[in-house]
C-alpha cells in the first residue's frame, strides 16, 4: 500500500541529486579557474617587482662595470708630449720683407719669438711591460723631442721604434727600471654596433680622461682614408689630445685607437673613429721585428664590382675585384700580377680559397699575407663575350712604401674648352674624337677613346659621385676607352650604344685619366645606372 508512494519519492530525489551534482561540478570548476587566475595574478607580481627592480638597478651596474674597466686599464694609458723644430722663414718670405722693416731689432725680436718650437699633445697605451707603446703616427711626426707621462705622474723621454703612415700608428719606447702595466688588445672583428665603449686618453693635454659612447658603425671609410684604414666608428667623446688612446669594450680589452674624428668645429662632435685593435696588433708586431711594416703586393690597380658592372659582364653578383691596370715591373723586377700574367678587365673572385667581396677586401688579404708565400687566386677574364674562369700560383713580393692606392685630385679639373661638339645629351657629356693635335695637346700618346671635353653640371654624368669623397667620378680631360664593354674611338660608336640604353640600364665606363701629380696615364673603372 505504500509502496507506490516510495518510489515516486525516489524518483523526485534522484532528479534533485543529478541537478545538484551538475551545480557543484559548475562551482567546482569556477573555483578551480578563479584560483588559477588569482594564482597567476599572485605569482606575477613579484615577477614585475623583480623586473623594476632590475631596471632600477642597471644604471648602477653598468656604473660599476665603467669604474672597474677604468681602474684596471687607466694605469697603462699614457700622455705623450711632443717638440717640433720651429719652422723657419722661407726665402720668398725673407724677400717679401721690405728694407723698411728688414733691420729693425723690434720685429726681428718678435719674428725669433714666433720661430719658437711647437709643442703637441696625445695620447698611447703600454702594451709591453718592457715599455713599448702605441699611439698614431700624426702625433710623433716631426717630433723632435718625445715625453711620456705616466698615471703615477712621472716622466720619461720616449724614442720612436718604427711608424706606418699608412695606418697611422706609431711605436715608441720609455725605458723605465721595472715592467710596466699593459693593456690587453682583443679581437676587434667581434665588436657589434650598439656595443659599449669607453674613450681614454689625454684630450687638450687633460690626461687619464675617460669617456664611454657606443660603437656607431663598423668598417667605416673617412672622406680622407687609405686603404689600411677601415674604422670603428664611436659617439665616445673624442678631442685633440685623444689621438693614439684607446678605444675598450666591456671585457677591458682594447679594441681600437682612437685616430680621428668629424667635425665642423674642431672638436668633438659626436663622431670618431678608431682603427681597429686587429690592424693595430699586425702594424705592432711588424714595426717591433722589422722597423717597417711588410704588406704583401701583386702590382695591380682595382675597381669593385658595382651592380652596373655584374649587370653588363654576367655576373651572377656584384662581388669581385676588377683588375684595371697591371704594372709591369717594381724596383727593377717584374710584379707579380705581370709575371701571372694578369690583364686588365680581370675580374679576381677568390683569393686562397676565400671569396672576394670588393677591391678593398682583396687588398687587406693581399697586404696581410706575408712575402715571398706562393699564393692562389681564381680570376674570370672576358673571351669573345664569356667569362672564362682560371686560376693562378702567385709567389707575392713586398708591397713598396708608395704603393698606397691610387688617387685621383678630383678638384682639379681642366680647363673648358670653347665651341664642343658631338653631345652626348643623354649623359651631358660633349665628347671629341682624338685627332693628333687633341693627342700632342693633352699628351694622350698611346691613348684611344673619346676625349671629355665638357661636363653640363646638371647632366647625369655629373651627379655621378666616388664614395666616401664624393669626388665627381668623371672630370673634363678624361678618355673614354669603351662603353659596356664596346671599344669607342668615333662619336657614332659611342652614340650606337647610348641609343640603345633604357632607364634602369647599367653603364660601365673603362676611361684613362692623367694623374696631374704624377703625369702618367691611370686607367679606372666608372659605374653608374642610365636614368
Amino acid at each position: 500500500m505504500f509502496d507506490g508512494p516510495k518510489n515516486h519519492t525516489t524518483d523526485q530525489e534522484r532528479t534533485i541529486l543529478r541537478k545538484l551534482r551538475i551545480w557543484i561540478a559548475a562551482l567546482g570548476v569556477a573555483c578551480l579557474l578563479a584560483g588559477i587566475g588569482i594564482g597567476a595574478m599572485l605569482a606575477g607580481k613579484p615577477t614585475v617587482a623583480q623586473t623594476d627592480l632590475q631596471i632600477a638597478r642597471a644604471p648602477e651596474a653598468l656604473s660599476a662595470s665603467f669604474a672597474e674597466i677604468a681602474r684596471r686599464v687607466e694605469p697603462a694609458v699614457v700622455n705623450i708630449e711632443t717638440l717640433q723644430a720651429p719652422t723657419e722663414l722661407s726665402d720668398k718670405e725673407n724677400e717679401d720683407k721690405d728694407d723698411s722693416t728688414a733691420n729693425n731689432p723690434l720685429l726681428d725680436m718678435f719674428r725669433r719669438q714666433q720661430r719658437r718650437p711647437t709643442r703637441g699633445v696625445g695620447s698611447g697605451f703600454i702594451v709591453s711591460p718592457k715599455g713599448y707603446i702605441l699611439t698614431n703616427y700624426h702625433v710623433v711626426d716631426e717630433a723632435t723631442r718625445i715625453f711620456v707621462g705616466l698615471q703615477s705622474g712621472e716622466k720619461y723621454r720616449g724614442t720612436v721604434v718604427g711608424v706606418d703612415p699608412e695606418t697611422d700608428v706609431a711605436v715608441i719606447k720609455i725605458d723605465v727600471p721595472r715592467d710596466l702595466p699593459t693593456v690587453t688588445l682583443g679581437d676587434s672583428n667581434a665588436a657589434q654596433v650598439g656595443d659599449w665603449v669607453l674613450a681614454m686618453g689625454s684630450p687638450f693635454g687633460l690626461d687619464q680622461t675617460v669617456t664611454a659612447g657606443i660603437i656607431s658603425k663598423k668598417e667605416r671609410e673617412s672622406p680622407y682614408f687609405n686603404v689600411f684604414q677601415r674604422f670603428l666608428q664611436t659617439d665616445a667623446a673624442i678631442n685633440r689630445g685623444n689621438s693614439g688612446g684607446p678605444l675598450i669594450n666591456m671585457r677591458g680589452e682594447v679594441i681600437g685607437m682612437n685616430s680621428q674624428i668629424a667635425t665642423s668645429t674642431g672638436d668633438y662632435n659626436g663622431i670618431g673613429f678608431a682603427l681597429p685593435a686587429n690592424e693595430t696588433n699586425f702594424v705592432y708586431k711588424q714595426l717591433v721585428a722589422h722597423r717597417k711594416v711588410q704588406r704583401g703586393y701583386l702590382g695591380i690597380s682595382l675597381e669593385s664590382v658595382h651592380d652596373e658592372f655584374a649587370k653588363v659582364y654576367g655576373l651572377p653578383e656584384a662581388k669581385g675585384a676588377i683588375v684595371t691596370s697591371v704594372s709591369p715591373t717594381e724596383g727593377g723586377q717584374a710584379t707579380p700580377a705581370a709575371k701571372a700574367g694578369l690583364q686588365p678587365n680581370d675580374i679576381i673572385v677568390e683569393f686562397e680559397g676565400s671569396r672576394i667581396v670588393n677591391s678593398q677586401d682583396l687588398i687587406q688579404k693581399v697586404a696581410s699575407t706575408p712575402v715571398g708565400q706562393a699564393t692562389t687566386l681564381v680570376f674570370l677574364r672576358d673571351v669573345d663575350g664569356k667569362l672564362d674562369r682560371k686560376t693562378v700560383n702567385i709567389v707575392l713580393s713586398e708591397r713598396p712604401s708608395n704603393a698606397a692606392r691610387e688617387w685621383i685630385d678630383s678638384s682639379k679639373a681642366v680647363p673648358k674648352e670653347s665651341d664642343p661638339k658631338g653631345n652626348a645629351l643623354h649623359l651631358g657629356i660633349t665628347l671629341a674624337e682624338l685627332t693628333p693635335q687633341l693627342i700632342a695637346e693633352k699628351r694622350l700618346s698611346g691613348v684611344h677613346g673619346l676625349l671629355i671635353k665638357d661636363i653640363d653640371p646638371n647632366g647625369l654624368v655629373a651627379e655621378v659621385r666616388i664614395p666616401p669623397s664624393n669626388n665627381p667620378a668623371l672630370l673634363e680631360g678624361d678618355v673614354i676607352n669603351r662603353i659596356n664593354k664596346v671599344p669607342v674611338n668615333t662619336l657614332a660608336d659611342f652614340q650606337r650604344v647610348v641609343s640603345g640604353l633604357k632607364a634602369g640600364d647599367p653603364i660601365v665606363l673603362n676611361v684613362t685619366r692623367r694623374d696631374s701629380r704624377t703625369e702618367r696615364q691611370v686607367p679606372i673603372i666608372v659605374q653608374f645606372t642610365y636614368q
